[in-house]
């Protein structure tokens, strides 16, 4: 299982420096799947996690002999030492998604997906965030705020209830405030999509902090960087199939195949690509997976009389 062979490998790359051979052998093993990066990340984060709270301060006497034996390579540290453990505790940390958190000394946690990932993740004060593909956020918890910055993709938090740290997650110049609630925020080029499916957020524009907009369940919005107003649409249906990627579906109701494509593109190294315009802004209903885009492609052809042809990297769409 990849996960196993990550926590191996971390293990191994804390322990000295890989001889060239090792090198070469984990090169090849990364490359043949994408998401073995993030496997790799999260098992190295894993063992940084249980070496939180213990002393960081000089290495063991046990470490320096066994940085002498080793040519006097000390272990590689991520800010913090790492402590050689079995691979089945490491795992126990993997299925319970805390293997997602990469610790930063400055108390900063970074959580991120690959493509084609989509992940649960607990956060310190009880909330969830469900990150969609290629997503990442960093998470510092304060006596007095929550705060989250979204650098890029999509997640939906699950707010756990405390009025005396209010949660805000920023997205650019876009900042989203909840107390307890539900909600999700996707980075977008000039500014941000809020849908809420719990509750009320208030949101607003660095700068324009007395324009500050509430955002109810079944609402959501696109909140531009530079639009004078944040516009506020009543949509539950709308906001529930925008949100269908936490079960791996796709959700449409006449969007057009455009849409549709550069959606399922999102989550796959196998690309999509349409040949005519008019099939183009042909509308779409139904759910789709989205981590199968052959499937996806035999449905529409089949839907709109249309031809589906793939080369292995990438699937056409034509008349």
């Amino acid at each position: 299982m990849d996960e196993d062979a990550a926590i191996r490998w971390a293990i191994r790359l804390d322990a000295a420096p890989l001889e060239p051979a090792e090198q070469v052998e984990l090169d090849a093993w990364l490359a043949e799947d994408e998401r073995r990066q993030g496997a790799l990340l999260r098992a190295e984060a894993a063992l940084a996690y249980l070496d939180r709270g213990r002393a960081l301060a000089a290495p063991l006497p046990a470490e320096e002999e066994r940085a002498r034996s080793l040519g006097g390579h000390h272990p590689r540290r991520f800010g913090r030492r790492f402590f050689l453990i079995g691979g089945g505790a490491v795992g126990g940390l993997v299925a319970a998604g805390i293997a997602g958190l990469l610790f930063w000394p400055s108390g900063v946690e970074q959580i991120q997906t690959v493509r084609g990932e989509v992940r649960r993740v607990p956060l310190a004060d009880g909330s969830f965030a469900s990150l969609n593909t290629a997503s990442r956020i960093e998470v510092a918890m304060a006596d007095s705020r929550r705060n989250i910055r979204l650098d890029q993709g999509e997640v939906w938090f699950q707010v756990a209830h405390d009025r005396s740290r209010p949660f805000i997650v920023e997205a650019g110049d876009v900042r989203v405030q909840a107390v307890g609630t539900a909600f999700s925020v996707r980075r977008r080029d000039g500014g941000a999509d809020v849908l809420v499916t719990e509750g009320v957020v208030e949101t607003w524009v660095v700068g324009r902090e007395n324009q500050r907009t509430r955002i109810a369940a079944g609402a959501r919005s696109f909140v531009s960087d530079v639009a004078p107003r944040i516009e506020v649409a009543q949509a539950p249906e709308s906001v529930d199939r925008a949100l269908a990627w936490r079960t791996g579906n796709l959700a449409l109701n006449g969007e057009p195949l455009s849409y549709a494509v550069a959606e399922i593109n999102r989550y796959n190294s196998a690309q999509l690509e349409i040949d005519s315009a008019d099939l183009a802004r042909e509308p779409l209903v139904g759910y789709f997976r989205t981590d199968d885009p052959e499937n996806f492609a035999r449905a529409v052809a089949s839907m709109m009389g249309a031809r589906a042809r793939s080369d292995g990297r990438t699937i056409r769409l034509s008349r």
